[in-house]
């Protein structure tokens, strides 16, 4: 798996915890984001690329800096070291 299929499927994770911790279901995150509920759902699955703007959507429903959102995705950030 690629860098980049791990820290897609990592971001998805990040997105579902964050959603569940706040109690809301799919349709709700995506209409505080502007997304559509099926792509929130690619995107959280991992089946999904999330474009700059994306990340900024959802980090702005949750009230948290983009950074913070990717931060928990990239986890030590090992990954990217050579």
């Amino acid at each position: 798996m690629s860098n980049l299929e791990v820290l897609t499927r990592r971001f998805g994770a990040v997105v579902r915890r964050q959603r569940r911790v706040r109690g809301w279901s799919q349709e709700e995150l995506a209409d505080r984001a502007g997304l559509s509920r099926s792509y929130g759902g690619e995107v959280e699955r991992g089946d999904a690329v999330p474009s700059l703007v994306t990340v900024i959507k959802l980090a702005h429903a949750f009230e948290m800096q983009p950074s913070a959102l990717m931060a928990q995705a990239e986890g030590d950030g090992h990954m990217f070291r050579r």
